[in-house]
This record gives structure tokens, sequence and C-alpha cells, in this order.
């Protein structure tokens, strides 16, 4: 569906950003190149421009970046990133990656921050890329943010939004509603203070809406 609707909006290819994942019962080396193929055939691309590691499967994880390594000298991937690895995760494949991750893609909301894989990442040269920014809606109508987005005359989304890019993050807002799409980009003509941004980081409560990759081992 992705891509019949790339084609048939008629926008180049070279102005859409495809991220595309490997996914975890297709790890391993010659599995994850097969599953690439299968991807970007389904897609309908030659090249994606940033391919991930769903997870960090034990036992597999090297060998199937070995294979990513390969995708993106071969020019098939622009870059390539993994997703929900964890300081021990990421310490474990820089002993044998040739590249480094582009990108580390976790849940990171003001109730799950999750600093010590951010922290590691950054210290990696690792972009972080914060996914479930709303904890799933969970926790938008959680009365110490509401209470903070009413202080500075934004919804609790945009405050939520704000505060992780405040933080260095790339954000991933996700939403099937215009009006909600053009909310969450509205963050760029406001700034939040040092005082709300530690109101917001106090936030903190360990809740996770997705999966957990910190008993992985």
């Amino acid at each position: 569906e992705v891509g019949e609707a790339g084609r048939a909006s008629g926008v180049p290819r070279g102005e859409v950003f495809i991220t595309t994942k490997l996914w975890n019962d297709d790890q391993g080396y010659d599995t994850t190149l097969r599953a690439f193929d299968a991807s970007a055939k389904d897609l309908g691309v030659d090249y994606v421009d940033l391919y991930l590691m769903h997870w960090p499967v034990p036992g597999k994880r090297r060998d199937s970046w070995r294979a990513m390594e390969k995708l993106h000298r071969d020019g098939r991937c622009r870059a390539i990133g993994v997703s929900n690895f964890m300081p021990r995760h990421l310490d474990d494949l820089i002993e044998v990656a040739e590249i480094r991750p582009a990108v580390n893609q976790f849940e990171i909301h003001p109730f799950l921050q999750q600093r010590d894989a951010a922290r590691r990442s950054r210290e990696l040269g690792i972009v972080v890329e914060a996914y479930s920014p709303f904890a799933k809606g969970q926790k938008l109508d959680d009365p110490r943010l509401v209470a903070i987005a009413t202080e500075v005359g934004r919804t609790p989304a945009q405050v939520v939004i704000r505060w992780s890019l405040q933080h260095g993050n790339v954000v991933l807002p996700k939403s099937a509603n215009p009006k909600r799409i053009v909310e969450n980009a509205s963050v760029y003509d406001f700034e939040l203070s040092v005082d709300v941004m530690t109101k917001i980081d106090a936030l903190e409560d360990g809740f996770r809406s997705a999966w957990d990759p910190t008993t992985v081992a």
C-alpha cells in the first residue's frame, strides 16, 4: 500500500524519506538480505533511506548487522540503524560493527525517559529517535501534564513533543487525524523554560506502553 501510494502521488522518490525495518523472525545474515529484498520489492523502490533492526535478538543481531552493512555498502540503504537497543546491546554490536548505527529508535516520553540508553547512544554518535512519544495516548490526560500544558498555553501533545525535541531527540508522533498532524507539527514557535523542562523531567514513573528490551540479553 505504501509503495502504491508513493507511486500514485507523483512525488519524486528523492523527496520522500522511506524507513523500513528488519523484523525479528528474519534476523540472521542471509535472511536479513532476503527480507530486505522482499521489503524493497513491496515498496517498489531500489533503495530505502533508513533500514532499522527492530530488536536486539540474542545470537543473531551481529550477523544481521553484517548483512545490513553490506546493504549499505551496496547503496541499497542510505543509512542503517537499530531499534530498542539498550546500552549493553549497543556495546555488543559496536564490538564487531564496521559501520556504526546512524539511529537508535526506542520508546521515550516524560513517563519513560530511558536516559541511560539515550546517553550511551549519543556517546557513540548515534541519533536518538523517540517512538511512542505519547505512550499510545495513555498518559496525555495525566493531571500533572495537563497542568503544565495549561501553564504554557499548549496541548499536552505539543508539550510532550517539544520537551523531547529540547532533549535532542528526533520525535515520531503518530496520527492519522489531519487536525492532530497539524497540531503535532506546530511545535517550533515556542520553547519550554528550564523550570518547565524540570517539571516534565520529574514525571518519570517507568510507565512503558510498548515492548521491554531491558530484559533481553
